[in-house]
């Protein structure tokens, strides 16, 4: 198994740099689409539908809708006088709706869930504001001042995928060695509130170095640092939010693409959430 994962990420990462760094920004979009794509498929599968092309036509739906907002939205248009166009800005903030509700939704998980348990097509909507506005928030932030500086967006992305991966490295570590009081037990055993602590302080080092780097004004770091606190602990609410519809569908990954790793979803969960909400965040009080 440690042999599949580490193939698998020696496979995927060197994948992921080209694609963030190097692919022009509609090939970006069209790649970041097909992940969403693969996404919808397996949250096809985690709402209850069994049937391979119940779970392709979702797959397929999905990545038109990234297409269909690539070519009504051109990449020069996606960002104007420093304002994120209005559409993009708006289905982010439903995204940040839908992670409150998320929110009561795993606090109070199984109370209150008969109606979207045994409500496929309500679980299936779930998808939808899940993974569409990831794909918003990606590409919104790698085109954030492209004509300025063609890697500035990189830089962002790669700064929530590094505070998001410091979070998980510490959130394990230190969950393993202290954790004594479970988040939610009802959804994932196995997260506790001193693993979500130690992950929040393993990311505060790059949280700092990046207020560093973007030279953050004295009087803005402390916007900075909240910011940077909040796109952690939600990301911790994006893997929860997949635990719960795993549980409710009684399967342990999300599908089986990755060797070593389980399903797409597994391995993007946290950013799932983590993109759109900084996305918003950088857009309302930091672009």
């Amino acid at each position: 198994m440690l042999k599949q994962r580490i193939i698998t990420a020696l496979i995927l990462a060197p994948l992921a740099l080209f694609a963030i760094l190097f692919l022009p920004v509609f090939w970006f979009e069209i790649a970041i689409a097909g992940v969403v794509g693969i996404g919808a498929y397996e949250w096809a599968n985690m709402s209850g539908f069994t049937q391979r092309p119940q779970k392709v036509a979702f797959m397929i739906a999905a990545f038109l809708v990234c297409i269909v907002l690539s070519v009504q939205v051109g990449s020069e248009s996606i960002w104007h006088q420093g304002q994120l166009n209005s559409l993009y800005k708006s289905i982010l903030s439903i995204a940040v709706v839908w992670w409150v509700v998320s929110l009561f939704m795993i606090i109070a998980y199984p109370k209150y869930s008969k109606v979207w348990r045994e409500n496929r097509a309500i679980r299936l909507s779930f998808g939808v504001v899940t993974l569409i506005p990831t794909w918003i928030a990606v590409v919104a932030l790698r085109t954030s001042l492209y004509d300025v500086d063609e890697y500035y967006g990189a830089s962002l992305i790669f700064y929530v995928l590094g505070i998001v991966w410091a979070a998980d490295i510490g959130a394990f570590f230190v969950g393993v060695k202290f954790g004594r009081h479970k988040l939610r037990p009802n959804v994932s055993p196995g997260k506790t509130l001193e693993g979500l602590l130690g992950g929040v302080a393993a990311s505060s080092a790059i949280i700092a170095f990046a207020a560093l780097h973007y030279q953050v004004e004295p009087s803005r770091i402390w916007l900075h640092l909240v910011i940077g606190g909040v796109t952690v602990a939600v990301s911790a609410l994006g893997d929860l939010n997949e635990s719960m519809f795993k549980r409710t569908a009684g399967i342990k990954d999300s599908g089986r693409i990755l060797p070593g790793h389980g399903g797409v979803l597994d391995r993007i969960d946290s950013l799932t959430a983590a993109f759109p909400v900084f996305a918003f965040s950088y857009v309302m009080w930091m672009a």
